[in-house]
């Protein structure tokens, strides 16, 4: 095996799937370069460059990266996607961390350690620049008072959308509102 593969293994070097898989002999599994297990010793290690080699040698695919599978994702990418989707659906609702969490079936630590590491933001403010930017098409193409808008995009009352809103965009929503309808003139 070459320095290069060792040091992609030992680093868990995303650049390096799909270019060649790793078979542990002792263990009997095989992974990708980027598997987040633990580093194998060196001389228990064969190098293949496609899947189907370390299965024809009775290797069997590493559960945790999924070598076999084409379009995989590490799982804090895969909740991290999911969580998006969720917002997206459902910014509407009384969401709050502990509810993503439940909904998800992970913990609330987890869900914001792995979504603000690879969003870098909280799934808190990803929720509120969801809800502010529905508020924003709403105020410049609806006549419904802030309190409405505020209630539609699932603030619990104006006073607290108007904080956010003014936080994420530097303007109260009346403020926006008016800007809005002078640029359309």
């Amino acid at each position: 095996m070459n320095e290069e593969y060792w040091q992609a293994i030992v680093e868990c070097d995303h650049a390096y799937d799909g270019q060649f898989w790793y078979g542990v002999l002792t263990t009997g599994i095989f992974c990708r370069p980027s598997c987040k297990s633990r580093v194998p010793k060196k001389e228990n290690i064969r190098i293949f460059a496609n899947t189907v080699e370390p299965e024809k040698i009775g290797l069997r695919p590493c559960k945790r990266c999924q070598p076999h599978v084409q379009h995989w994702r590490p799982a804090d990418e895969e909740l991290a996607s999911r969580v998006e989707q969720l917002i997206d659906d459902c910014y509407q609702e009384p969401l709050t961390l502990q509810e993503i969490a439940s909904r998800l079936f992970v913990s609330p630590y987890y869900l914001q350690r792995s979504f603000t590491k690879l969003k870098l933001c909280s799934p808190t403010q990803y929720l509120s620049q969801k809800r502010v930017e529905a508020a924003k098409e709403l105020l410049r193409e609806t006549t419904g008072s802030v309190t409405d808008i505020a209630m539609q995009v699932g603030f619990r009352t104006s006073a607290y959308f108007a904080q956010v809103f003014h936080k994420v965009t530097g303007q109260t929503p009346t403020q926006y509102r008016t800007q809005m309808m002078r640029e359309l003139k």
